[in-house]
């Protein structure tokens, strides 16, 4: 018999290590991470076609030269900040014991589907939402679809949420819903010290740091840039930046189907980038308001491509991968 040809993409499941690694032509792209030690599954780390790795590595890698605020920042992740009044989207280890319970998490299940392909491969996995009592608000259903050829590497991430054992309410917030957090080289420039504040109004201080090498910046499918993108609505935004001679564009495109399309855009200069279609109030200056509720039972899907690319890509190159996205 003929011999078998090895597929390009190809996922390879480790359940002793908690993940599952996704290689295209023999090279890392992704893995799909469910440590015990954060609380939501993620995808760590995003590389790029010619192998740089893109996501910040704290907390889950030793690192210098890099900022270590937000330790609920982690690869690429998908969550919210207020389900039925808990906070999905701050929760991680640093938060004090007697504070825990008003605080979300996501536990991953099941892995359901691995399949490998020349062209793309698959994932299929199941979470729970879950509160602090063990309660569990929702069950979800995530297909992750990776393709790569060339310099342009993509993931779809198709997301079902379905309401379990109550009426959920996804409260309008800022903190939502998915997010990547990038390396210091995609971050925009800044010499400000600052201090965040998360939606618990818990003080994140910033320290002012070295700008060498730091050259992200944003770019909306309407051509607004920087961080003029934050509180806009756009179908997709771009973030692209060079480290030595690699250009790279890191972009997220949310789907027409979507609830609040087109997504509110949560895109920070220090290296948060998020969609987040649920929180209008802060993004519209109390304008508009979407309290998205789901009844018991009821479900709804969210869908999202990220498009990591080398090279100089153009808002025409974008815009034709966004109409392959939504055909």
């Amino acid at each position: 018999m003929p011999q078998e040809t090895e597929k390009r993409i190809q996922l390879v499941a480790n359940e002793g290590d908690r993940r599952v690694d996704v290689t295209i032509d023999g090279e890392l792209f992704t893995s799909y991470q469910y440590p015990q030690n954060i609380k939501k599954p993620v995808l760590y780390p995003l590389v790029t076609p010619n192998g740089t790795k893109i996501t910040r590595k704290f907390p889950l890698e030793p690192s210098t030269g890099e900022r270590v605020d937000h330790p609920h920042h982690v690869g690429v992740w998908f969550n919210y900040g207020d389900v039925n009044g808990l906070d999905f989207w701050n929760n991680s280890d640093s938060i004090k014991v007697e504070q825990r319970d008003k605080y979300g998490t996501i536990l991953h299940k099941s892995i359901d589907a691995v399949e490998d392909g020349d062209e793309q491969g698959s994932l299929k996995v199941s979470m729970d939402w879950q509160a602090p009592d063990g309660t569990v608000l929702l069950k979800e259903n995530t297909t992750f679809v990776f393709r790569g050829k060339d310099s342009v590497y993509c993931i779809d991430r198709i997301t079902t949420l379905t309401a379990q054992n109550e009426d959920v309410l996804f409260k309008d917030n800022k903190e939502g819903m998915l997010g990547i957090r990038v390396t210091r080289a995609l971050e925009l420039p800044s010499d400000e010290p600052v201090v965040f504040t998360d939606a618990n109004g818990n003080p994140t201080p910033v320290a002012v740091l070295n700008n060498e090498g730091v050259n992200g910046n944003y770019v909306s499918a309407e051509g607004v840039e920087g961080l003029d993108t934050w509180g806009k609505r756009s179908k997709w935004v771009d973030l692209y930046s060079n480290i030595g001679e690699e250009k790279i564009a890191l972009a997220i495109m949310d789907h027409k189907e979507n609830v609040g399309y087109p997504t509110y855009w949560h895109s920070r200069g220090y290296g948060l980038f998020a969609a987040n279609p649920l929180g209008q109030e802060v993004f519209s200056n109390g304008k508009e308001k979407l309290n998205f509720e789901l009844k018991k039972g009821e479900s709804t899907t969210f869908k999202h491509r990220i498009v990591v690319a080398n090279g100089d890509v153009s808002a025409s190159d974008l815009n034709t991968i966004y109409d392959d996205f939504v055909k």
